[in-house]
């Protein structure tokens, strides 16, 4: 699946909630798929603990 793909049911997502829960199940499902998003990006191997609590003159460019 692509990243258009993902962009697109991620929205239509959101818009449901938006739609047949309100503002507070929009932004409950928005930061649930940010969380997922993180958690699977861990998972993956592409985001380290570390990348969170290093200072900023640490991080790699």
């Amino acid at each position: 699946m692509n990243m258009a793909v993902a962009g697109m049911i991620a929205g239509m997502a959101l818009g449901f909630a938006g739609y047949f829960g309100g503002f507070g199940a929009f932004v409950l499902v928005a930061a649930l798929g940010a969380i997922g998003f993180v958690a699977g990006r861990f998972l993956q191997g592409d985001l380290e603990l570390g990348d969170f609590f290093r200072p900023r003159s640490d991080r790699r460019r």
